[in-house]
């Protein structure tokens, strides 16, 4: 494994840092909290300028083709500065699945437009009480004339106001796996919006289908192959989601150590005392540590290795460490620190939402022990993830 980092990589840093300090400060942050859109405008803008939205989008449809190697080096970067808004579900996870399942009509008419940032494509996946694996989809999908009739509860799913259109994974078949793909116009006759709350004041929404219609031509892939580049395209986008923890963590260290110089108590900084000065040594290594562990299994897909336990590995371990730092961070910080005037709090919401989303710890840890104790056999574990 070589972590040498280019000079273009260099400059991608540089770039996506500059951007997320001129355009995504912490008044950006807390200004999109709770907002029915949950886009930052300004930031959203300059995101599209610079390409950034089309960071995984081929180039032969207008996108930059980025390696996945490249694109840790972006999110490390948006987890510094918690970029909030539709990118991970839309220029990620959907592009990611529609680059597995759509065919060539369905990728050229939609993978353009999510690179532009001017089409916003987000996923709606999880459903109420049903866990993350396959048998958690219970939404319906009935054939009818020309095409499909949905009928259920999605909820959890991210900038739902602001999209154009939702990837649905939708029940075909009373087989565990038998669940396909489905992209649903926002504005269909039978779809509701209902915004939810959550920890981290992010833009999340309940989506009811009462019967909606879909065309056949919406479809994407062959018939029960849903799940499968689901999961695959999952397996994929959380290496960014590591990334994104890993800096959250970086940065909240860095300011919980600027916060320890600058806070006096007994005539001298409180990084002065063994104690706290010991809690901030610690984290130090523990946040590099999720950094290379992102960094391998950003490479390793970057250079067609497997990545089915790498990539489980890195959204866990960068997400406990950031969920780590961050309550380290408070501690030090003390009651001021959660108080909303202070940054660190922002950080310390969202590093237990992170966890929680997109394949929460327990869902890793059961991907991880089935890698570990069934490669090259058969299954003879049962499957943790059944409801």
């Amino acid at each position: 494994m070589d972590l040498k980092f280019t000079d273009e990589q260099r400059m991608l840093r540089e770039t996506t840092r500059d951007l997320c300090v001129a355009s995504c400060g912490m008044d950006v942050v807390r200004k999109v909290e709770n907002d029915p859109s949950g886009v930052p405008q300004a930031l959203w803008q300059n995101m599209k300028e610079m390409g950034l939205t089309g960071i995984l989008v081929p180039q032969e449809f207008d996108g930059m083709g980025l390696a996945m190697l490249d694109c840790a080096v972006i999110y490390e970067e948006f987890g510094r500065a918690l970029v909030p808004g539709p990118h991970f579900p839309s220029a990620v996870v959907s592009v990611l699945a529609i680059r597995r399942a759509g065919d060539a009509a369905q990728q050229k008419a939609l993978l353009p437009g999510i690179g532009s940032g001017e089409h916003i494509v987000v996923p709606a996946w999880l459903e109420p009480d049903g866990g993350y694996g396959p048998q958690g989809v219970q939404l319906t999908a009935t054939a009818v004339k020309g095409g499909f009739s949905l009928r259920g509860v999605k909820r959890h799913v991210f900038c739902a106001k602001a999209a154009q259109q939702l990837l649905v994974l939708a029940r075909t078949g009373t087989g565990a796996e038998d669940v396909d793909l489905f992209l649903v116009d926002t504005t269909a006759k039978g779809v509701t919006l209902e915004q939810q709350k959550s920890m981290a004041s992010d833009t999340q929404y309940r989506v009811t289908f009462d019967d909606v219609v879909v065309p056949q031509a919406q479809r994407l892939g062959a018939a029960g192959s849903g799940w499968k580049h689901w999961s695959d395209a999952m397996h994929e986008a959380i290496i960014l989601l590591g990334a994104y923890a890993a800096g959250g963590a970086e940065r909240a260290l860095e300011i919980t150590v600027q916060y320890s110089k600058d806070r006096q108590q007994f005539g001298k900084p409180i990084g002065a005392f063994q104690a706290l000065a010991h809690y901030m040594a610690d984290a130090a290594p523990v946040v590099e540590g999720a950094k290379v562990l992102v960094y391998e299994a950003a490479w390793a897909h970057a250079n067609g290795r497997d990545i089915r336990r790498l990539a489980p590995m890195a959204k866990l371990f960068g997400c406990k460490t950031f969920r780590d730092v961050t309550h380290m961070a408070q501690q030090v910080h003390g009651g001021i620190g959660f108080t909303l005037d202070y940054d660190i709090q922002l950080y310390y919401r969202r590093a237990k939402q992170l966890q929680l989303n997109w394949w929460d710890s327990r869902y890793l840890e059961g991907l991880i022990a089935i890698d570990v104790l069934d490669r090259g056999l058969p299954r003879t574990i049962p499957d943790p993830f059944a409801p």
